[in-house]
């Protein structure tokens, strides 16, 4: 029979991240979700996600490299709307600007059309 307290010893060892894996996790945040990241370093999202409540600079990590891609991205996007790519640059006011393309009523009276068989 074990003697102490409950939650005194036993059970699994705390995860911690070395300085590689984080930099690990900031490389691979920029094109994986946190549960693939977490299937990647073999352990579950919700142990990923005590990690970063431990280690701050996990979390910090992640951002990091979350960022750094849109980043890119948005780099990407704005030289294709400046060499005249007319859908990045409709994307880019969308997103970024608060363009949207509303549809206007129309004030014009519906018409009837009636369709007469000549034979009757």
């Amino acid at each position: 029979m074990k003697q102490g307290n409950q939650g005194d010893g036993g059970g699994r060892p705390m995860i911690e991240f070395t300085p590689e894996q984080t930099a690990q996790l900031e490389a691979l945040s920029a094109v994986l979700t946190k549960r693939q990241i977490a299937d990647y370093f073999n352990i579950s999202e919700t142990t990923l996600r005590a990690i970063e409540d431990r280690q701050p600079e996990v979390f910090d990590a992640y951002k990091k490299g979350r960022a750094k891609a849109f980043a890119g991205m948005g780099q990407n996007l704005m030289k294709m709307a400046q060499a005249g790519n007319v859908a990045a640059n409709i994307f880019y006011l969308k997103t970024q600007a608060g363009w949207k393309e509303d549809i206007a009523e129309s004030s014009a009276q519906p018409i009837n059309i009636s369709i007469v068989n000549p034979n009757e």
